[in-house]
C-alpha cells in the first residue's frame, strides 16, 4: 500500500535532509515513437512522473531527482530525440518545443500513461507546458523550472531589447559557429551564456564531454526558423491543474522576464527561487530543488487509508 500524504512527506524530508540514497537503479530502454528511437529509464511505482530535461543534459541528469522520487512514484526520464544516446537524424528546419510536446504525446500513449505529472527545466519545461495545453485531462501536475517561451517578453517594456539581445550576442553566433563546424565553439557560447563568462572551461571533464554528446539538440534548434514559437496565453490561462513555477536565484534576464510572464496568466500557481541556481536549478542546487518539488508532489498525491482502517 502506497503511503499516505504524512508519511510521504515524512520520506521526502528524511531524504533530503539526511542524504539517503537509493538503491534502485534502471537500465535504459529504447522505444520508436514519432520514427524517433527515444531512450528512457524508469524507476519506482505508483503515480507517474516524467522527468524532462534541458538542453545540455539527457536522461542521466535526473538522478538526484530519481533517487528521491522514485521512492514514492513511477518515475521516467528519457531523452529527447536529439540528446545522447539518441542517434536520430535531424530531419525539420521547424524543430522546436512543439516538435518535442508530440513526441512526448507519442511516449505518454504509447507507455499506456494515464495520468502523468510533468517536471521539466528549460526547453524541457516549454515541452511540458506545449503538452499540458494540448492534453490537460492527462496531467496531474506541472513543475516548470524557466520555460523559454521568450515571444512573451515582446511587448512588455524593454523585454524587447532584453529578447533581441539573447538572439543577437548569444543564440545567432552559436548557431553561426554551428554551421561553420565548430561545435565546441558553439556549445562554449550558449554555456557562458546561461553560467556566466567563462563557465563552459570551468566545467569538468565529464560534465564537458556531457553537454558536447547534447550539442547535436541546439544545432537543431539554433537552425530552426522559429526556435522559439509562440503559446496562447489565453491557453495558458485555461489550465487547471496544480502548478509550481520554479526560478534560479541567478538566472539570466530574459528567463526572469519570461517566468514573471507565467505567473501573472497563472496566478494560482505556486512559485519558488531556488537559492544559489542559475537557469539549470534542479543541477545547480538539487537539494533545494528536490525539496521544493517534493512538497509540492506530496501535497498532490491522495491521501490513502492507513491499514486496519
Amino acid at each position: 500500500m502506497r503511503m499516505n500524504i504524512k508519511t510521504l512527506t515524512t520520506a521526502l524530508l528524511l531524504f533530503l535532509f539526511c542524504g539517503y540514497a537509493s538503491a534502485q537503479s534502471s537500465e535504459p530502454k529504447k522505444i520508436h515513437v514519432n520514427g524517433m528511437d527515444l531512450t528512457y529509464i524508469e524507476s519506482g511505482h505508483g503515480e507517474t512522473v516524467i522527468l524532462l530535461h534541458g538542453g545540455q543534459g539527457d536522461h542521466r541528469s535526473w538522478q538526484p531527482q530519481m533517487d528521491l522520487l522514485s521512492k514514492s512514484f513511477r518515475v521516467i526520464s528519457y531523452s529527447r530525440r536529439y540528446h545522447y544516446p539518441n542517434d536520430n537524424p535531424i530531419t525539420s528546419d521547424y524543430h522546436s518545443a512543439y516538435t518535442e510536446a508530440d513526441d512526448l504525446d507519442a511516449l505518454i500513449r504509447a507507455l499506456r500513461i494515464k495520468k502523468v505529472h510533468l517536471i521539466g527545466v528549460s526547453i524541457g519545461a516549454f515541452v511540458a507546458l506545449k503538452y499540458a495545453v494540448d492534453h490537460p485531462k492527462t496531467v496531474a501536475s506541472l513543475v516548470l523550472a524557466e520555460p523559454p517561451v521568450h515571444q512573451w517578453i515582446k511587448d512588455t517594456p524593454a523585454g524587447l531589447a532584453v529578447y533581441d539581445e539573447f538572439m543577437t550576442k548569444t543564440w545567432k553566433p552559436a548557431g553561426d559557429a554551428f554551421r561553420s563546424g565548430n561545435d565546441v565553439e558553439a556549445v562554449r557560447i550558449l554555456v557562458d551564456t546561461f553560467g556566466g563568462a567563462g563557465a563552459f572551461d570551468r566545467m569538468p571533464p565529464a560534465a564537458k564531454a556531457a553537454a558536447m554528446a547534447n550539442s547535436r539538440f541546439f544545432k537543431a534548434a539554433t537552425d530552426a526558423a522559429d526556435p522559439f514559437p509562440n503559446l496562447s496565453k489565453e491557453k495558458v490561462r485555461r489550465l487547471k491543474m496544480p502548478i509550481l513555477i520554479v526560478r534560479g536565484e541567478n538566472t539570466i534576464e530574459i528567463h526572469k522576464r519570461v517566468n514573471a510572464e507565467l505567473e501573472k496568466l497563472l496566478p494560482a500557481a505556486q512559485s519558488v527561487i531556488i537559492p544559489r541556481a542559475g537557469h539549470g536549478s534542479a543541477r545547480d542546487n538539487p537539494v533545494a530543488f528536490n525539496q521544493a518539488v517534493g512538497r509540492f508532489l506530496s501535497s498532490r498525491m491522495m491521501p490513502r487509508p492507513t491499514p486496519g482502517k
